[in-house]
């Protein structure tokens, strides 16, 4: 399990799904736009849905625990884009096959 730290909030994600929200969330915040990051939180804490307004003046911060980067899904992350260009903003997902797979 990774973290995406923000503001001091600390968020736990599979490092997998952190690198595509990395790619996604760098490449909206490096345009100047800012955006909601949703998430379902894990039963543990509650089952629920979370939130988080992120913009580019605030220190963001992805720890992974894992050693090796995951492989990319192309795929997954142009689905996140186009959350994320949603006026609901970037919603996480589950992963989708691979284009071509």
């Amino acid at each position: 399990m990774g973290k995406l730290i923000y503001d001091g909030i600390e968020i736990e994600f599979e490092d997998r799904a952190l690198v595509h929200l990395q790619i996604v969330i760098g490449s909206k915040l490096r345009r100047g736009e800012s955006f909601f990051l949703s998430w379902n939180d894990a039963p543990n804490i509650g089952d629920g849905r979370s939130s988080v307004w992120l913009h580019a003046s605030i220190p963001l911060y992805f720890k992974y625990y894992g050693g090796t980067t995951p492989s990319l899904n192309r795929a997954w992350i142009e689905a996140l884009a186009i959350s994320a260009n949603s006026g609901q903003g970037l919603l996480l997902s589950s992963e989708p096959e691979p284009h071509g797979g």
